[in-house]
């Protein structure tokens, strides 16, 4: 109706609606960073992953290991916890490597040797299942399957290729 004033809230809601689609425009901005790290680290400019384990001998070859992100595991659900790891092998070595597989604790045998590292031989990726009975003084196999036949296993402790499990195992036996 022409002539009727506005009411109290209409008035305040003319007056702040520019001032609140400006603060919806800055929200995101505080995610910015986390999200410029995740991609630097998608993207491999920070080299294989978080923090770079060190080099494994297995059988003839040679590969660099990294932990994907420092921290704890990811809980999965049903899944269980899981940890990221990433590998890259040697150059020229990748032609007679046939399978790859990284787990937590001895492998009893080559039909359940782990998770099987996957993508390009320069960056292969797998995310490990941590076992409920794992503890911090295990082991992290790397079993190797050559196009030959050939099977190579090879390992380090788990302190050395993620504290920051061992850390979290730390934390959970003490709560179990």
């Amino acid at each position: 109706m022409p002539g009727r004033k506005p009411s109290r809230l209409r008035r305040h809601w003319l007056r702040w609606r520019f001032h609140l689609s400006a603060l919806l425009v800055l929200i995101p901005l505080g995610y910015l960073p986390a999200f410029l790290h995740e991609a630097r680290v998608d993207r491999g400019l920070t080299g294989l992953g978080e923090r770079e384990v060190g080099e494994l001998q297995v059988g003839p070859w040679r590969a660099r290991l990294a932990e994907w992100e420092v921290g704890d595991p990811e809980d999965e659900g049903r899944a269980g916890h899981l940890k990221a790891f990433t590998l890259a092998w040697c150059q020229g070595c990748e032609q007679r490597i046939r399978a790859a597989y990284l787990r937590i604790g001895r492998p009893y045998s080559l039909s359940a040797p782990g998770a099987l590292l996957s993508g390009s031989p320069y960056q292969q990726f797998t995310e490990v299942a941590v076992p409920p009975r794992a503890r911090a003084d295990d082991q992290l196999w790397l079993t190797v399957e050559a196009w030959d036949g050939g099977v190579h296993q090879a390992s380090l402790p788990l302190a050395e290729a993620s504290p920051s499990l061992v850390a979290w195992l730390d934390r959970q036996g003490a709560s179990r």
